[in-house]
């Protein structure tokens, strides 16, 4: 299935019900640490299994000090071999795992239940795919499992029994807003809008957009997030990953899927129903939030997130993404409806030109405003040939980072 079919045919959590065994892919980064706070506050209802990080070590070390999971799990030889040190001085028995299989492992293993997929970019892409075959409860924060996967990814989720829970806060709010029987959907459902805070730059004359420095992009007014999503915002390119990812996740079409900037990040996304009616979540920007929804469906956790205080509200406004300048703006967002009418394969094209263009802008090797134009550059440069496994999702993956790298080479300033 995709989503859960129904909250009867999840198992309570009472009392006498085995804790949850839980893996947290991306454990170091923001939504794995926002996780693990959740985890912290429910201790009988979840139990860390499995923690993977990228490269910080001594983190990783210290959250299996605190959550003595089974399996630990880094990138490379070395960098196992520095945490096997330090979990060995801290006493911890942790078994480290290292490379891309290892990650597969722990999302499949028999033994797991769920698995917080919070690794940024497509490498989280094959440990996603191996939860979904296998059946497990996943929590999905990673766009690209779908921007890149798309229908090969929803295959897999059906296939595999999956239960699929989105945690990105629009697509959580959106899930909380539809109802529980998904076959309903396409006869209720006239559209959905995810809203979005027009990030650090929503009022800044776009003229000036080329002297823009990493730690400006970085500084978002609503949201503490990781460096990558926090430039996305800033371009809105994330949100052009979440029109994508809406698109394979509730099963709309490109033209049901709006987006609308609201600056003060209450409403997080809403669904216009065929009646005219219109059903909102709203919340304070928090990720715990959507981690607590998903780990507890369907039911409802304590998440350690603030209470919105309808008291202490101001105004909540509005801006259209083609009015206000937002078009000259944010040029990438229109990408998204473009990329989903061309032919499959195109979503990842463009996302991994994306992935190449914020890793070359927070190196100081492209300005900001080149980022539009190197995801362009790479959408006319690469023509994706109807990938229909992982190896041909991986290899376009590839073609398009080499070429969008050879671009970005050419744009440095």
């Amino acid at each position: 299935m995709t989503f859960p079919a129904s909250a009867a045919s999840v198992a309570s959590a009472s009392s006498g019900t085995p804790r949850q065994r839980v893996t947290v892919l991306g454990s170091t980064g923001s939504i794995g640490t926002s996780t693990l706070d959740v985890l912290s506050r429910h201790p009988d209802r979840y139990e860390v299994f499995a923690l993977s990080a990228h490269s910080r070590v001594e983190e990783l070390a210290e959250q299996c000090r605190v959550w003595r999971p089974r399996f630990a799990v880094l990138p490379t030889a070395e960098l196992g071999c520095a945490l096997v040190d330090r979990l060995r001085t801290l006493g911890v028995s942790t078994e480290v795992l290292v490379g891309p299989a290892a990650l597969e492992e722990v999302a499949a293993h028999p033994d797991v239940d769920s698995v917080m997929a919070a690794i940024v970019g497509a490498a989280g892409l094959p440990p996603c795919l191996a939860a979904a075959r296998a059946g497990k409860r996943l929590l999905l924060a990673n766009k690209e499992a779908l921007v890149v996967g798309g229908e090969l990814f929803m295959r897999a989720v059906r296939e595999g029994g999956a239960q699929l829970l989105p945690i990105d806060s629009e697509h959580s709010a959106i899930f909380q807003c539809l109802p529980e029987d998904r076959g309903t959907w396409a006869q209720r459902i006239d559209h959905i809008v995810l809203t979005a805070s027009g990030g650090p730059f929503r009022d800044r004359d776009p003229k000036t957009l080329r002297d823009v420095t990493p730690d400006q992009a970085c500084a978002h007014p609503n949201w503490v997030m990781g460096r990558k999503i926090s430039v996305d915002s800033a371009t809105m390119m994330n949100k052009a990953l979440e029109v994508i990812e809406a698109r394979y996740l509730f099963g709309l079409a490109p033209r049901q899927i709006d987006v609308v900037i609201h600056p003060q990040s209450v409403i997080h996304s809403m669904v216009q129903y065929r009646d005219t009616s219109v059903v909102a979540q709203l919340g304070t920007p928090d990720m715990r939030v959507p981690i607590a929804y998903g780990l507890a469906w369907p039911e409802r956790v304590a998440s350690g997130a603030a209470t919105l205080d309808f008291h202490a509200l101001s105004a909540m406004t509005f801006e259209a993404i083609d009015d206000h300048g937002h078009p000259e703006r944010f040029p990438g967002l229109r990408l998204a409806w473009e990329a989903l009418e061309s032919p499959a394969g195109t979503t990842a094209v463009l996302n991994a030109a994306n992935e190449v263009a914020v890793a070359a802008f927070l190196e100081r090797r492209i300005r900001f405003d080149q980022i539009h134009v190197l995801n362009l550059e790479t959408l006319s440069a690469v023509t994706p040939s109807n990938p229909d496994s992982l190896g041909d999702l991986l290899a376009l993956d590839a073609t398009a980072r080499a070429t969008a790298q050879r671009i970005a080479a050419r744009l440095a300033p």
